[in-house]
């Protein structure tokens, strides 16, 4: 007999009844409490002057964060039961018992255990920390001192106090519901007409016949588990020969910064290592896998005794420290340079810490793969990659084609990837069984990977992920799952052949026994089909970034350089913290410029704490490099740290005066003044520099400037290579070589295009195909005025508004160059709009 609605309907208040049965609460636990803007040690925060704290009180200003002490004594009825505590401040929060992190209050974990075994009189002092969010801003009249309570003003407040209590966790009650639970979900995935689903709807139907929540507590109780002894067979019942396997771990997707600011990252990842750590003791099979040095690093600095017990976890085996990265970084923004580094400090720390080689580069939610990560990885001791985002799909374009596969960077290292469907998910059967259907690949692999739990904001998996696990681990019907590490399903995908299979001669049907499918190969990006707008979002964190990294280089190269022929001795103390500032801000929702407005904010200042760094280092050791080459005040020392020999322009300080210079080899150097300022043309060797002096003016009879046929006015740039023309807009009309005689112009160059921007989602990070049918109308004319006429360079300025915006440009041709150089400042003042520029070229190259 099939489920009919009258008995789905009965089956389905069933279990809707059930969880209302999991917990009795034994007592109230009276808080006091006060907040802060600070961040603050339990220790300092049991010396803050707290009030009364009862439910319904309102508390936490924009950015706050409240702390909450209460206690409590067993009673008589905790005797030998489960004890758990349900902490409700009306925030998320971390969870202190006796001065040691317990756990966390979060969305999907809602109590902490006090003692699986309770003995009466015992006493346990909680203490809680709760963010109260960034909604209105609450005006104060100056900043809280670190542990100076605060009384909650009338008006814009974040949070409200809820009830706290502690209680008896009935775990029979919940066992009864994951066993429920997992029939439900294995009779509605599989064939509806055959033998196993007809048994468990013969088991369901008996469920709300054993279970009467109307009988006294105990005897109650006692259908609950009779019940369960009717469900177990049914959950006995394993699959055959045949079935997938999914190696699952646990994961808690943890954005260093998004919807919130740094300081609340610190407390996110103790609350996810807390609850974490606490599953881990509970589930001695369960793996954990945290892939963010960065984050284990904040913990350590201020959560020491929760730090302690992650060291533990690792060398059990149950956390897994592996990601390669210090941060999951964005890789189409950030430099090379700086993506050696995230593998360089993040491979340092794990193995520092844990003694831990990261071998997989694990990067969920990043947004696309550079073609170049192979060959970094492979050089940084890295074989593997996993993520799951490349697999989203709402654009419209031909979906990724494969799951696992060799990918070839584009020098032609290869690594191993393999691309989850997705990294915050649930365990029940339903799921399971939809992630092996979701692969794109249909044969050469009988396994997937796994990632499981709560994320995004951190969190990672509840009792309900494990014990959910623990039912399948070959149940009939579903996918077998088995706890493993990610690396074991790289290593175990390594061990299989995926030679071709041979061609035999004679064969007649039959398949050889080493026959395998090979393995599939993609070869350069892994280009994400959304999010195209995080390339330009937030540019100032973008430039920041660029200006940071460059400054850097700056800074090394030159120690460096002192260092060896003058004795200098490199900062390597601040270099490293200030590499480590700009590899955290390049984390995928900071430099794509996808979070809030705070974390930009920092980001910013962060890169410009970075930049300061630099410069005065790189100061200091350069000075150290022309300690004794220069006279007086009237020399300049110009540098190249790049490895070819560079001429380019080098403006003069006022000492020089009406005079020249003269380089190192005594040879005049040509000069042009301009906006009343002299410039030069300095050559300068590769990783090198050459100092200038000053030199008197040549005589008529000596004076050879340069002969290019340079020359600008306001329609036109010319040299001896290349002829520019502008129309009345700014826009170049004609490209002309005329080392070849040939046009490359295809149309007007340099024509700006705005269109309006308002993607149906994910304003910050994307922009909708769409986009081209919204243009904004343009003014044509613009002002054009000719700012500097050679001999050194030739540029004209264009100014013209674009709709509400105003932009200027500089535009210039250096004598001997066959390079154009446009410089360009827009006013942005507009609101949901995309400006492009165009260049259409009479050339097709794909390099």
């Amino acid at each position: 007999m099939a489920l009919t609605t009258e008995w789905r309907c009965r089956i389905d208040n069933w279990r809707r009844e059930l969880p209302n049965h999991f917990y009795r609460a034994l007592g109230v636990i009276d808080l006091r409490g006060f907040t802060t803007t600070g961040q603050l040690s339990p220790a300092e925060a049991l010396q803050g002057e707290s009030r009364p704290m009862p439910p319904g009180t309102r508390w936490g200003a924009k950015w706050e964060y409240g702390w909450f002490q209460g206690e409590t004594v067993l009673p008589e009825e905790a005797a030998d039961r489960h004890i758990v505590l349900k902490v409700n401040v009306g925030a998320e929060s971390t969870i202190f018992v006796d001065g040691k992190v317990a756990g966390a209050k979060d969305r999907h974990h809602g109590e902490v255990t006090l003692c699986t075994c309770g003995v009466p009189a015992t006493r346990y002092a909680v203490l809680i920390e709760g963010y109260a969010g960034h909604g209105p801003r609450v005006t104060r009249a100056g900043p809280t001192p670190p542990g100076r309570a605060t009384v909650p003003e009338p008006g814009p407040t974040q949070a409200t106090v809820g009830e706290t209590t502690f209680g008896i966790w009935e775990e029979d009650a919940y066992q009864l519901w994951i066993d429920v639970e997992t029939l439900v979900q294995v009779r509605d995935a599989v064939d509806p007409n055959g033998l196993r689903v007809a048994e468990i709807d013969q088991a369901l139907r008996d469920f709300t016949l054993i279970v009467d929540f109307e009988l006294p507590h105990a005897e109650m109780m006692a259908t609950i588990r009779a019940c369960r002894g009717r469900l177990r067979p049914l959950l006995a019942c394993v699959n055959g020969s045949t079935a997938p396997t999914m190696l699952a771990f646990g994961h808690a997707h943890l954005d260093v910064a998004w919807l919130w600011p740094l300081a609340e990252t610190d407390r996110k990842a103790a609350r996810t290592l807390a609850n974490q750590l606490g599953l881990a003791a509970a589930y001695p099979e369960y793996r954990f896998l945290q892939s963010q040095p960065y984050l284990y690093w904040r913990v350590k600095q201020h959560y020491p005794e929760l730090y302690a017990r992650v060291k533990k976890a690792v060398q059990a085996g149950q956390l897994i420290p592996e990601g390669g990265m210090w941060v999951q970084a964005d890789t189409n923004i950030s430099g090379g340079e700086s993506l050696i580094r995230q593998f360089i400090h993040g491979q340092r720390f794990l193995r520092e810490e844990f003694g831990v080689e990261s071998e997989i580069l694990w990067l969920p939610d990043v947004f696309g793969y550079s073609g170049a990560l192979p060959q970094i990885m492979r050089g940084c001791g890295i074989k593997y990659f996993s993520t799951a985002k490349i697999l989203w799909n709402y654009t419209g374009d031909a979906p990724f084609p494969y799951n696992t596969f060799t990918w070839e960077g584009i020098d032609g290292s290869e690594v191993l990837a393999h691309l989850c469907n997705d990294y915050n998910s649930d365990t029940g059967p339903a799921t399971v069984i939809a992630r092996w259907n979701q692969r794109v690949q249909k044969d050469g692999f009988s396994t997937r990977l796994f990632p499981f739990g709560h994320g995004d904001g951190g969190g990672g998996p509840t009792r309900d992920h494990l014990e959910f696990l623990r039912r399948q681990g070959d149940l009939e019907g579903v996918p077998r799952v088995r706890m493993a590490a990610p690396i074991a399903y790289f290593e175990e995908q390594e061990a299989t052949s995926v030679r071709p299979a041979p061609a035999l001669p004679g064969w007649c049907g039959r398949v050889p026994p080493d026959a395998v499918h090979p393995r599939a190969r993609y070869v350069g990006e892994l280009y994400f089909q959304g999010h195209r707008g995080t390339y330009t979002s937030q540019a100032r964190t973008k430039r920041g970034n660029r200006k940071s990294e460059l400054a850097l280089r700056e800074a090394e190269m030159w120690a460096a350089a002192a260092q060896a022929l003058r004795g200098f001795e490199p900062p390597v103390e601040r270099l490293d913290a200030a590499w480590k500032a700009v590899l955290l801000n390049q984390f995928h929702d900071i430099l794509p410029g996808s979070s809030i407005h705070r974390v930009h904010e920092e980001a910013e200042a962060s890169y410009a704490a970075a930049i300061d760094t630099a410069r005065e280092i790189t100061s200091h050791a350069i000075s150290c490099l022309t300690e004794g080459t220069q006279e007086g005040d009237q020399a300049v020392t110009v540098f190249n740290s790049l490895s070819w020999e560079r001429t380019e322009l080098v403006a003069l300080p006022d000492t020089f005066g009406e005079g020249r210079a003269a380089s190192e080899t005594g040879g005049l150097l040509p000069v042009q003044v301009i906006d009343g300022r002299p410039w030069v043309e300095a050559t300068v060797p590769p990783c090198g520099w050459t100092t200038l002096r000053p030199a008197p003016a040549p005589t008529p009879a000596n004076a050879r400037e340069p002969a290019d046929g340079l020359r600008a006015t306001e329609g036109l740039l010319e040299n001896a290579h290349l002829q520019v023309k502008f129309n009345a807009s700014g826009e170049v009309t004609r490209l002309f070589d005329k080392d070849v005689g040939r046009e490359l112009a295809a149309g007007p160059c340099n024509r700006f295009r705005m269109y309006k921007d308002v993607p149906a989602a994910w304003d910050a990070w994307d922009l909708d195909s769409m986009y081209a049918l919204t243009p904004v109308e343009l003014e044509d004319r613009a002002s054009i005025e000719v700012v500097a006429e050679g001999p050194l360079v030739a540029t004209i300025r264009v100014s013209r508004r674009l709709n509400q915006s105003t932009m200027t440009q500089e535009i210039s041709l250096r004598r001997g160059s066959r390079r154009v150089d446009f410089r360009t400042s827009v006013d942005w003042q507009e609101s949901h709009k995309l400006l492009k520029i165009d260049f259409p070229v009479h050339i097709h190259t794909h390099k």
